[in-house]
C-alpha cells in the first residue's frame, strides 16, 4: 500500500480508528460536530502551549458542538516515545484534557493512518501533503470534511474565530 493510494472516502465519518486502550471507534459518532484534529506529541516545544490550548477551547466549545480528536504520533524526532495510554494519562493528568486521545499512529509514509491519508488529501500545507511536525491541526464541518488544515505555529487560541464560525457562532 503505498503513500500517494487515492483516498475515496468523503468524509471522516467513514473511518474507524483505535482508542489508547486499543478498542475501536466508529467516527461516526461524530456527525453533527464541528472537530479539531491534531497530531499530538508530549515532549515537544509545542507541548504546552497546544496542551493548555486546546483544553481551553475544549471547554469552551464543548457544549456548542466541537470535539478535539488527538492523535499521538512518534515520527517527528521521537517526541512522543511513551503508549498510548501513557499519552492519555499525561494529557487528562497534567492538562486536564477531556477529549479524546486515540491510539498512536503514524502521519507520513507507506503506512500512514487511513484517517490521516484523508486528512492530508482534503487539504494539503506548506510542504505539500505531508504533516511537516507534531500538533498540525484539521478544521473539519459537521459533515465530516476539511474545512482548514494549520500548521505546528498556529496556536489554537488563534483559530477560535474559524472554530466559531465553523460552530455557526461567529
Amino acid at each position: 500500500m503505498g503513500g500517494n493510494q487515492s483516498v475515496q472516502e468523503k468524509s471522516i465519518h467513514e473511518f474507524t480508528v483505535k482508542d489508547a486502550k486499543g478498542r475501536d471507534v466508529d467516527l461516526s459518532i461524530y456527525k453533527g460536530k464541528v472537530l479539531l484534529v491534531v497530531n499530538v506529541a508530549s515532549k515537544c516545544s509545542f507541548t504546552d502551549s497546544n496542551y493548555t490550548q486546546l483544553t481551553e477551547v475544549y471547554s469552551r466549545y464543548k457544549d456548542k458542538g466541537l470535539e478535539i480528536l488527538a492523535f499521538p504520533c512518534n515520527q517527528f524526532l521521537k517526541q512522543e516515545p511513551t503508549t498510548s495510554q501513557e499519552v492519555q494519562e499525561f494529557a487528562c493528568t497534567r492538562y486536564k484534557a477531556e477529549y479524546p486521545i486515540f491510539q498512536k499512529i503514524r502521519c507520513n509514509g507507506s503506512d500512514t493512518a487511513p484517517v490521516y491519508k484523508f486528512l492530508k488529501s482534503s487539504k494539503t500545507g506548506f510542504l505539500g501533503s505531508r504533516i511537516k511536525w507534531n500538533f498540525t491541526k484539521f478544521l473539519l464541518d459537521g459533515e465530516g470534511r476539511v474545512i482548514q488544515r494549520y500548521g505546528s505555529t498556529t496556536s489554537p487560541l488563534s483559530i477560535e474565530g474559524d472554530i466559531k464560525k465553523a460552530l455557526g457562532i461567529a
